[in-house]
């Protein structure tokens, strides 16, 4: 059985696919497997992947991301998972790296690396509110995602714990898995930058609209989930209303002013202590 499995979802991206897996194949780590999720892809993703040995390929119908990666991990037989998304790439001691630390440290359930980011060819540096933090960084996660799929590895048990990425997602699904997780685990850092995170590209998921109010989806889900501390609870309580209320100005912007009501609505619904204001609720519209 390979320690870690690394798991690729791709949906149409024949056009970097090779450059991910042989990033992966470079490695100086080798006691892994490769498990590509061809999420519906029409070009030729499969034409590519049929010309690699090392690699293990699901097919399935066009799902999104969250269904691919779910599927990876049904599959996968490490004891260490790792996701590469199609479009980044690793430099070569990445795995290595990763299997060190959890070698050292047996208690630990994941950790992440340091990446390097290049958007539409060129490097750039992140801002400080992208800055990553190391141990229980649940509060730092709350305005953004500062977890990187392809940064992180975890123990393949740890999705015992807390589940999978969520499908109904078509956004932010990363930000809400990793606010599960960031709430019961410490999140690990290695300070080496050992991935290429590309962006810039129109597929990029990122880029789709709508993300503020996927991430108030993820923390109203959260909220409720009765996982967190007090201390938890209420900046996630705090985040929720400063989000919605920017969501909400936005529609007003634009001319929504049912949906502006709902997310109005919402934010005053949760109070900082724990605890939900039972209030019936107009229409989203």
């Amino acid at each position: 059985m390979p320690t870690i499995s690394v798991i690729i979802p791709t949906h149409n991206r024949a056009w970097v696919l090779k450059e991910a897996i042989d990033s992966v194949l470079a490695q100086d780590f080798h006691d892994f497997e490769i498990v590509v999720v061809d999420d519906g892809s029409t070009d030729n993703t499969l034409k590519i992947l049929e010309s690699y040995e090392q690699t293990r390929t699901v097919k399935q119908g066009h799902r999104g991301v969250s269904a691919a990666r779910n599927a990876g991990i049904a599959r996968a037989m490490g004891s260490l998972v790792t996701f590469l998304d199609s479009d980044d790439l690793w430099l070569p001691g990445k795995l290595s790296a990763q299997a060190d630390f959890f070698n050292t440290h047996p208690d630990a359930m994941i950790c992440q690396t340091e990446e390097v980011w290049i958007k539409n060819g060129i490097r750039v540096n992140p801002k400080k509110r992208h800055k990553k933090h190391s141990g229980m960084i649940f509060e730092h996660c709350l305005e953004l995602c500062i977890i990187s799929p392809s940064a992180a590895m975890m123990r393949r048990r740890l999705f015992d714990e807390v589940g999978g990425f969520d499908e109904t997602m078509p956004v932010c699904e990363d930000y809400d898995f990793w606010l599960r997780v960031a709430c019961r685990f410490p999140v690990y850092l290695i300070e080496d930058s050992l991935v290429i995170k590309r962006g810039g590209h129109p597929d990029q998921l990122s880029r789709r609209g709508c993300m503020d109010r996927y991430r108030v989806h993820a923390l109203k889900k959260i909220i409720e989930s009765e996982l967190l501390d007090p201390k938890q609870y209420s900046a996630a309580v705090g985040a929720l209303r400063k989000k919605c209320l920017i969501y909400a100005a936005g529609c007003l912007k634009r001319g929504r002013s049912r949906e502006a009501k709902y997310y109005t609505w919402l934010s005053s619904q949760f109070r900082t202590y724990r605890g939900f204001a039972p209030t019936l609720h107009p229409s989203r519209g």
